[in-house]
């Protein structure tokens, strides 16, 4: 039986081929576009593939290979950061010289982020309203909805390691996005002082969330860098919309907790 080679293990000849210009020329400066967004869609889909093995190892109770999950996302998340560095390196004439070409076409249609969110508990059911009823991205989505998060995921571990989480907290309708709990909040307090096994990944899941707020951070700056105020493409709010999405946490039980210890 004849081998399989790097080339072909990799598929590299149709990997290749699918970083298709529309700009007349090309601009040279669309290969880059093309190429940063759809790594970019390759490591989400590494994400969404790690966030499932992290959210089989909570409900399994394995908290080595869930820290090991936890290490590889965050170092995706440091390498969706670094790309921005590159992405920056264009400037903003460069993107207009073929930024007619997106029509409207727009980073709001990346469902694989959308599908991140979800599983980490930023939960908003209107998301799916941008797809297409009958498409994969609104199935995947409606999945993503009714599945339990990681926080909840992360709340029944604890709950099994007889950290006294709330029953209410732990029945909580998983299509809700996650919100502050008090009576989770004190339990976490006595994990802080008691538990530094489960202090470790507290620790990781808080690591996590600054690094989605870090990416927020500076994907708003690249915005704001290449088109000012302007209108996003696909006729999104651009910038402003990024904004408004800043600062905002995505364990809030985990920052809440700060202040009492």
């Amino acid at each position: 039986m004849r081998s399989t080679n790097y080339s072909e293990y990799l598929a590299l000849d149709e990997l290749l081929s699918i970083q298709r210009q529309k700009s007349d020329g090309p601009e040279h400066d669309e290969l880059l576009f093309i190429i940063i967004h759809q790594v970019y869609e390759l490591w989400f889909k590494q994400e969404l593939h790690e966030v499932d093995y992290l959210g089989e190892h909570l409900a399994a109770g394995n908290a080595a290979p869930a820290l090991s999950a936890l290490r590889r996302i965050l170092t995706i998340l440091k390498t969706l950061v670094g790309q921005i560095d590159i992405l920056e390196t264009m400037t903003p004439l460069d993107f207009l010289s073929f930024r007619d070409r997106l029509d409207a076409a727009s980073g709001f249609e990346s469902f694989q982020f959308r599908e991140f969110e979800f599983a980490l508990g930023m939960k908003k059911p209107a998301t799916i309203d941008r797809f297409a009823p009958d498409s994969t991205a609104a199935a995947n989505l409606r999945r993503r909805l009714a599945e339990p998060s990681v926080w909840m995921r992360f709340l029944q571990y604890l709950e099994t390691c007889g950290a006294g989480i709330p029953a209410a907290a732990l029945e909580r309708d998983p299509t809700l996005p996650t919100e502050a709990d008090a009576e989770v909040q004190a339990a976490l307090i006595r994990i802080y002082r008691e538990d530094a096994a489960l202090l470790q990944i507290c620790e990781r899941l808080i690591d996590l969330d600054e690094g989605v707020q870090e990416w927020r951070y500076r994907h708003v700056k690249m915005v704001q860098r290449t088109i000012g105020t302007k209108q996003g493409t696909g006729g999104s709010e651009g910038a402003e919309y990024l904004k408004s999405t800043l600062f905002k946490p995505v364990f809030p039980d985990l920052w809440a907790i700060r202040a009492a210890l």
